[in-house]
């Protein structure tokens, strides 16, 4: 069984800075890819960024790209997501999901298995 756990979640100002990672474990992730997404109070989930486990193609939302990275560690199974320069309208719950292959990433269908999520609060 896939588990995915997501830390790095908290209360920044705008314009500043946090890492979220997502540790994975229970399969060899060496096919599919796992995906970043976030859901606002009283808004739909949506796509964040997501990145390929064997090959590391990268797909980002146009909402995050230029601010957002993610990469990954493949020894440590795990995925992070750099977020710079911080905007209010990033605060939400932001969950990591793994593919078990490589489907369409923006789309949550694409996903086996999801973590519990972290809070991200951009406040000043």
């Amino acid at each position: 069984q896939v588990q995915l756990v997501e830390s790095g979640g908290g209360l920044v100002q705008p314009g500043g800075s946090l890492r979220l990672s997502c540790a994975a474990s229970g399969r060899t992730f060496s096919s599919g890819s796992l995906g970043w997404f976030r859901q606002a109070a009283g808004k739909e989930r949506e796509f964040v960024a997501s990145i390929v486990w064997r090959v590391g193609f990268i797909y980002y939302a146009n909402s995050v790209k230029g601010r957002f990275t993610i990469s990954r560690d493949n020894y440590k199974n795990t995925v992070y997501l750099q977020m710079n320069r911080l905007k209010f309208e990033d605060t939400a719950v932001y969950y990591c999901a793994d593919s078990l292959r490589t489907g369409l990433p923006q789309m949550e269908t694409s996903y086996d298995y999801w973590g519990q999520g972290t809070q991200v609060t951009v406040s000043s």
